[in-house]
């Protein structure tokens, strides 16, 4: 494990333009519920007798809102429950270190801006828990924890519209502008990619990879299971990403 995280520093520190993918298995550590995997709040189904997916999608909102956000206020109460990790600081650390290092998230609960990372080379693929807004009107609301302690779902104070969070809800499109980001980026190439706490099964999570992969670039994985690109990857780290990121940071010199 220590010889494979030097080889990971050192990459790193060679590397110019690097890509950080990160899943659910990152804010796992903030203590927040992942999708899937070990421990995972939505294994088996909802209360209702629905998958998770069924429950957290764009048609169930439109159809039943009040069901969509009994499990949007969960994620919403848990998001708000906790803060970005070491791994969270780590990441943002590593970009200020190097100004060509981007952050791709699949999470929704904001952690890597708080904890420092540029808005600017950072894409939420599936946006953001905050603000809401009023899919009637479209007027903004920043008051998602007031939101959670009413009666749900939530409604717009100007004309009474059900609001909704800039995320993504199963059956709903990726947003164009984040897609285009990423594959903007991913044309430039990427001397380095790194997976951290994502199971990597979709398509702009592997693709990174791969195209880094065949041009040449360093790929690496940091979760303490197994998942889809595991076995082809050029290095594994088998642990919790808020522990070995800071001790990968430690290996970077300018730190």
């Amino acid at each position: 494990m220590v010889s494979d995280i030097l080889r990971v520093a050192q990459a790193i520190q060679r590397a110019e333009r690097i890509l950080i993918i990160t899943g659910a298995g990152l804010s796992a550590d903030s203590g927040l519920p992942t999708y899937r995997g070990l421990g995972g709040l939505y294994n088996g189904l909802t209360a209702e007798g629905l998958p998770i997916e069924a429950a957290l999608s764009g048609p169930m909102l439109q159809r039943n809102p009040a069901l969509c956000w009994k499990y949007l206020a969960q994620l919403g109460e848990a998001c708000l429950g906790a803060q970005p990790n070491a791994g969270h600081f780590a990441i943002a650390e590593l970009q200020r270190l190097k100004p060509e290092c981007w952050v791709l998230t699949q999470n929704i609960d904001g952690y890597h801006r708080q904890a420092g990372s540029p808005a600017q080379r950072l894409i939420e693929i599936h946006g953001e828990l905050a603000p809401l807004f009023c899919q009637s009107c479209g007027a903004a609301d920043a008051q998602l924890a007031e939101h959670l302690s009413r009666p749900l779902p939530p409604r717009c104070a100007r004309c009474g519209g059900v609001l909704r969070p800039p995320v993504v809800l199963f059956e709903e499109m990726l947003p164009e502008d984040a897609i285009g980001r990423l594959y903007d980026q991913v044309r430039q190439g990427f001397e380095v990619v790194m997976a951290v706490g994502t199971t990597a099964s979709f398509p702009y999570i592997v693709e990174p990879l791969a195209e880094a992969r065949r041009n040449g670039g360093f790929t690496v994985e940091v979760n303490p299971q197994h998942t889809d690109v595991s076995r082809w990857v050029d290095a594994r780290l088998l642990a919790r990403a808020s522990d070995v990121l800071p001790e990968l940071l430690g290996h970077i010199s300018g730190h």
